[in-house]
């Protein structure tokens, strides 16, 4: 069946790829101090489930691609709580949870952090407006 050219746009992303330098660490980091669920392991390559989303992790294919990747935003619940349970695991965070963003009725909290691989991240809350 052919798709209409004007009707098509893409909209669901299937992976995410993170560039890693060491990926033993790396995974380390992904599965336990973030607590992500690992999938698998590929030669030079690992595989974690964002809640139906696949991160694969491995070192760049060309150096063209060798540079830290695009910061990957974790939506939470209870966002205090998991600062301190990921910095209980060693995770280090560049400030404490913070709101970014007056939304009207709510408000857009996050807290920064890094892979230990230069990538940066942040886990994010939308919070009812106080």
């Amino acid at each position: 069946m052919e798709q209409n050219p004007e009707a098509f746009g893409l909209s669901r992303i299937g992976q995410i790829s993170m560039i890693v330098k060491d990926l033993d660490r790396a995974i380390a980091f992904y599965r336990d101090q973030l607590g992500m669920r690992f999938m698998f392991r590929a030669p030079n390559l690992a595989f974690f489930d964002c809640d139906g989303i696949r991160l694969m992790l491995g070192p760049a294919e060309d150096p063209e691609f060798d540079h830290p990747g695009s910061v990957l935003y974790y939506v939470v619940e209870g966002l205090d709580a998991v600062y301190e349970t990921l910095r209980s695991r060693g995770v280090t965070f560049r400030a404490d949870p913070h709101k970014v963003a007056d939304l009207g009725d709510r408000e857009l909290w996050m807290a920064f952090f890094e892979d230990g691989e230069g990538n940066l991240a942040a886990a994010m809350e939308e919070r009812a407006a106080s």
